[in-house]
């Protein structure tokens, strides 16, 4: 078991057990190889995290970009150093399913059904997405992916936001149900000290479900307030009768409201037919109004919107050149997900010719949501191989879409694609993150195709092997600035112990 070198008094040892302890998340303790942490805490969490990849016919999904976790000076060549020693005998655990052959469309007929993209949130907010595979579970509930792709190495190891996994990705669609994360875990070294030789993660998945396109449902104001889904709050515009018949509460955001026209007059409230506008100004003014009738008195309760994070951008780029214009409050959570609040106060006025009248509505979207199923039901589940000599033929599978260092980009990532050879007879590291106990690969695949599955004795009639490895690094052998080799983690009986410990974790269903 390699271990960081700890100097004299154990300083690195206790700070990182100490910042392990206040982030409360991983179980592991210096003693342990496994590192335990929480994804979605609860169904209703979990579904929640669903409603965010599903909506809009699966946006968020196809706004999502390859893990970038590699910049263009990492990507370097590989260095002969160190190796491995196997620790226990070699072992592996049978895969599940056996799947005849498709009869879809497709030019690689042995692509294996348990393949697909993981999405996430990084702690920048980014929507990222890596390559990943359903494995063998007591639950037939896992994935096996690459550490970087659950856990956020930018700065700290929390796991990333908004876990899921999808099998059978392809343009927004979710064949077999979204499959959102419960639990993960990886190597303690990992979690802890961001060891690179042992990129590689194990996480238990709720059943799937599938989410059908929701229709908009009108409700009042307390129940736009209170889901935490979905929502849009829409002004309406109506004819002056429908206003002089709406019963005005400057104090609710439900009343019926004007704008003004370049014609309308200011006024007090007590002018004789006076209508009141709602206008934006900044958190701080209308915290400072007070309640009633009048001029900049309160006009409601703030509006929030939930937005993407390119709506919650372009906000904030117009807000910078016209902060009078633009004054509402933009903020992103712990979770990752923005917010805009909008804040009014009254403003009345004799109306003019042009005067326009407005009601706003409120709406929550609830989809379809039907549950999916077990993951190792539907797709199968590969099965697990370690302290297997190298030099072994593999299959790797992964969907590649970066460019390789000189700017040249030869995959797209939307279909999956694949790789074929022998192993490195000697175990190697790449210098970028000091690792000594890589196994290598001859593969022209970048970035995205990381976390992908590499399967020995792979069958092409049940398009079932055994996981061996998972892609984490990106290498160039030959100096072309062109990525000739990948890299993954040796899978030694440490690595048998966490996968053993997150293949008997029941998760349950979502709906």
């Amino acid at each position: 078991m390699k271990r960081i070198l700890i100097p004299a008094g154990g300083a690195i040892l206790a700070t990182g057990m100490l910042a392990a302890g206040l982030a409360g998340t991983a179980t592991a303790t210096a003693t342990s190889d496994i590192a335990k942490d929480p994804m979605a805490t609860s169904a209703a969490n979990a579904k929640a995290i669903a409603d965010y990849w599903a909506a809009s016919n699966g946006a968020a999904l196809k706004a999502a970009k390859e893990s970038n976790v590699w910049s263009a000076k990492d990507v370097a060549k590989l260095q002969s150093k160190g190796g491995y020693s196997s620790d226990t005998k070699p072992g592996s655990t049978k895969p599940i399913g056996e799947e005849k052959k498709s009869s879809a469309k497709s030019q690689n007929v042995n692509m294996p059904k348990t393949i697909g993209k993981v999405f996430f949130v990084n702690k920048k907010g980014e929507r990222k997405w890596c390559s990943a595979t359903s494995i063998q579970s007591k639950y037939r509930n896992l994935v096996a992916t690459a550490g970087h792709c659950v856990y956020d190495t930018s700065g700290n190891t929390d796991v990333m936001d908004k876990w899921v996994f999808v099998p059978g990705y392809y343009q927004g669609k979710t064949p077999w149900g979204i499959y959102v994360g419960k639990t993960a875990y990886t190597h303690y070294d990992f979690d802890v000290y961001e060891d690179y030789d042992r990129d590689y993660a194990f996480v238990a998945v709720y059943n799937g479900v599938q989410i059908g396109a929701g229709t908009p449902k009108k409700v009042t104001k307390a129940e736009f307030d209170k889901h935490t889904g979905i929502k849009e709050a829409k002004d309406i515009e109506i004819q002056r009768s429908e206003f002089r018949a709406c019963k005005l509460d400057p104090t609710s955001t439900v009343a019926c409201w004007v704008k003004r026209g370049e014609k309308a007059q200011p006024t007090g409230p007590d002018f004789p037919n006076a209508e009141v506008a709602k206008v934006e100004v900044a958190e701080e003014t209308y915290k400072k109004a007070r309640i009633g009738k009048g001029n900049g008195r309160k006009f409601g309760e703030p509006v929030v919107e939930i937005v993407t994070d390119h709506d919650a951008k372009v906000y904030q780029a117009r807000q910078k050149k016209n902060p009078k214009k633009y004054p509402a409050k933009v903020v992103k959570d712990r979770r990752g997900n923005w917010t805009i609040t909008h804040f009014f106060v009254q403003q009345w006025y004799k109306p003019g010719s042009d005067t326009k009248f407005y009601k706003t509505d409120f709406y929550i979207i609830e989809g379809h949501v039907k549950d999916a199923g077990r993951l190792g039901d539907n797709v199968g589940g590969q099965g697990f191989a370690w302290n297997q000599p190298t030099q072994k033929i593999v299959r790797v599978f992964g969907y590649p879409s970066g460019p390789h260092p000189d700017g040249h980009k030869n995959y797209t990532g939307i279909t999956p694609k694949w790789c074929y050879g022998k192993t490195t007879k000697k175990l190697v590291g790449s210098a970028a993150k000091k690792i000594q106990e890589h196994v290598a690969l001859k593969c022209a695949m970048t970035e995205g195709a990381d976390g992908g599955p590499w399967l020995l004795n792979y069958s092409n009639n049940k398009r079932l092997g055994y996981v061996n490895g998972v892609t984490s690094t990106f290498n160039d052998q030959d100096g072309n600035d062109r990525v000739d080799y990948i890299s993954s983690p040796y899978f030694d009986g440490e690595t048998n112990t966490i996968y053993k410990a997150a293949a008997n974790v029941w998760s349950g269903k979502i709906v």
